[in-house]
């Protein structure tokens, strides 16, 4: 796979972000003594190029698996907030502090906590919609405008969910770092220099945003609830949504896929404009101080790919082995 291709992304953690490439993938989270600290994983990278020749069924596998490093990256920065806690603890206490506990090894609770989690949500975000739409049906209403009412239950409970955890602090810092993310994206895809100064200029809209993802799975299911399962009994639609769900996001990866491959194109950006627009929902304009964790995660990620770097702060190149020719070659050039 070309890495100069390659569509590097990433997600918001607690005080942190994490990057993945092709080769490796980079936690990086800001500790309360204020120093970085870094995990790297690395990737499957035969494996990814195996799916990535698989249209529509790469899209449920490549979700899954970015699930699960998103489950363990969030781990790993909650893990550094639980160490840091308990060293305040200890200061407070006067009690020696006992270490942090370590992480579990990535097996398959990790796959069985995110299918629980996905359960849920579908609970949440599709089936219950589909029971109280189904209300409608003791007025007369019809399968269209039943589906119809579905889908804006569902899009008011997804807005609704979003802005209600948005007024907690750690959250909005969350959106903060996930802002951060997107900025230094933009900033490495348009060549520019990966600095604070430069980086926070960009804007905080990706078009490969999960958010815009989102979006598009709830417009899809309602395309394929109008077409498909309008006209069933209700114990039919609320368990079509479980074979469906996997089927629908497959769709919108591609989707999202060919609608970020050529949002050069005016008619595109117009097309995927409201996607786009919903990121505002889970995105903070970032500190400083969070834009320089972005871009000390997306360093060794790039390095580890042998990306050409371009001009960089070094100060945030902390999380890149000493030994890394590509990041050392960088250097040099703007030493």
């Amino acid at each position: 796979m070309s890495v100069k291709r390659f569509p590097y992304g990433g997600q918001a953690v607690l005080e942190g972000v994490m990057m993945r490439g092709v080769h490796q993938a980079t936690v990086a989270v800001r500790n309360a003594a204020g120093e970085i600290v870094f995990k790297h994983e690395p990737l499957n990278v035969r494996r990814r190029h195996t799916w990535e020749t698989l249209p529509f069924l790469r899209g449920v596998l490549m979700l899954w698996d970015a699930l699960n490093l998103g489950s363990r990256a969030l781990n790993f920065s909650a893990a550094v907030a639980l160490a840091d806690e308990t060293q305040a603890e200890a200061v407070r206490s006067g009690a020696p502090a006992e270490p942090a506990p370590a992480q579990p090894a990535a097996n398959t609770s990790t796959s069985l906590m995110m299918l629980v989690s996905l359960l849920l949500a579908i609970g949440i975000f599709f089936v219950l919609p589909t029971l109280i739409a189904s209300l409608a049906d003791r007025f007369g209403a019809s399968p269209t405008l039943r589906e119809g009412i579905k889908s804006l239950l569902q899009l008011a409970i997804f807005v609704g969910y979003i802005g209600g955890i948005s007024l907690l602090p750690d959250v909005k810092r969350l959106f903060g770092y996930h802002g951060a993310e997107h900025k230094a994206i933009n900033a490495y895809e348009a060549g520019a220099p990966l600095t604070v100064e430069r980086v926070r200029e960009f804007t905080l809209i990706h078009p490969r945003c999960g958010t815009s993802f989102l979006l598009v799975v709830l417009l899809i299911n309602f395309v394929v609830s109008f077409l498909l399962v309008r006209d069933l009994p209700l114990i039919w639609r609320v368990l079509s949504h479980f074979p469906l769900i996997p089927l629908i996001a497959a769709v919108s990866y591609e989707l999202l896929r060919l609608s970020a491959a050529n949002y050069h194109r005016a008619w595109v950006r117009a097309l995927v404009a409201p996607s786009l627009a919903f990121q505002k929902l889970t995105t903070r304009e970032p500190d400083d101080t969070m834009v320089a964790v972005a871009i000390a995660a997306l360093l060794p990620v790039l390095a580890a790919d042998g990306a050409a770097l371009g001009e960089y702060d070094p100060a945030l190149a902390g999380g890149v082995p000493a030994a890394d020719e590509a990041l050392l070659a960088a250097h040099e050039a703007f030493a």
